[in-house]
């Protein structure tokens, strides 16, 4: 890469960017909130500049930039296919081969007088730091895991604190996740609402709209409080909730909600069958929906995200199962 195709970039952070990461955070868009890859010239940086190596999500591209006001620096961006640091670094595209690589194609040694690559913490574990400098020449230094500590980090000579170096998510970071955790699990709860809405209006008499509207109702006030727990009340509860597994977690905020809604709830249920089924599948629907917030926590790892789900996808099918027969045995029931 030349200097001409060197991209310059500012720490600017305008509206359209807050409406941008607004819409990613309702999950609008979100797969395609990437950068190009390449080398960033950030608040027209000297041969002397610092290098800073992130992820092609623009997310993480402008919390690097942001962080960074009033500072020249150079930004190198990997194709890490849209996605960010430490997912990325977990899937291998933020890599030792894709860091050489780009290295290699954007001519960042003609750029730079120094030698320095400053990688975020969290990418660590997909780059070997080693093969990266014998193959450039190029030292890396890991900075802290937040790029809001990066000035503090360069003011103190390229070192980083405890704090620096520790892997926060506080209610503030889960609160961020909770509406596009919302918006996903909402593409599979709102068709089953509207199946089973349809269904409560059958029975061996016909179909009747005035059953519907009644036992319909309570099946999909069942599912609302299923999806509000796995999205919204599991997530925000997540420390104190018990257990370690995250299905284990989806599944207690679940039993906190029914036992604070239910007052309001269960009046609506019908009979015994009804309350049996209501109990089965609120909580396995949350707990299902819970084990998707692994991708976004420190919570877990690859592995034992793998060892959860063989235990706990089979418990959380056998109970939606059984609830769904249960409360159909309620419709006939009814009838006879």
């Amino acid at each position: 890469m030349t200097e001409a195709e060197i991209q310059p970039i500012d720490s600017a952070f305008t509206w359209r960017d807050r409406l941008q990461w607004w819409r990613v955070r309702w999950g609008i868009g979100r797969m395609r909130f990437a950068v190009s890859p390449g080398l960033y010239a950030l608040n027209d940086p000297t041969p002397e500049s610092d290098v800073f190596v992130t992820a092609n999500y623009k997310m993480s591209v402008d919390h690097v930039r942001r962080a960074l006001v009033g500072r020249k620096a150079w930004i190198l961006v990997l194709d890490t296919q849209g996605i960010n640091v430490w997912c990325a670094a977990g899937k291998g595209t933020f890599g030792t081969d894709e860091l050489v690589e780009r290295v290699s194609e954007t001519g960042l040694a003609q750029q730079v007088s120094h030698n320095k690559l400053i990688l975020p913490q969290l990418g660590g574990v997909g780059v070997d730091a080693g093969a990266v400098g014998n193959q450039t020449g190029l030292m890396v230094r890991y900075g802290p895991v937040r790029a809001t500590d990066l000035p503090a980090y360069l003011d103190a000579g390229y070192k980083a604190d405890d704090a620096m170096r520790r892997v926060r998510f506080n209610l503030a970071d889960r609160a961020l996740l909770v509406p596009v955790e919302i918006i996903n699990a909402g593409k599979s709860i709102l068709p089953a609402m509207a199946i089973l809405f349809l269904l409560a209006g059958l029975s061996q008499r016909g179909f009747s709209v005035m059953t519907m509207l009644s036992q319909g109702l309570a099946a999909v006030l069942a599912l609302g409080v299923a999806w509000l727990a796995g999205t919204v009340a599991g997530p925000l509860l997540l420390p104190w909730l018990p257990g370690r597994m995250l299905s284990m977690k989806g599944a207690m905020a679940a039993l906190v909600l029914i036992g604070l809604l239910s007052i309001r709830v269960l009046p609506g249920l019908t009979g015994a069958l009804d309350l049996a089924a209501f109990w089965l599948v609120v909580p396995a629907v949350a707990s299902f929906i819970m084990m998707n917030f692994t991708g976004a926590t420190p919570y877990t790892s690859p592995s034992g995200v793998r060892l959860e789900m063989k235990r706990s996808v089979p418990v959380q099918v056998a109970c939606t199962v059984v609830a769904l027969l249960l409360w159909l045995a309620q419709r006939v029931v009814e009838v006879v």
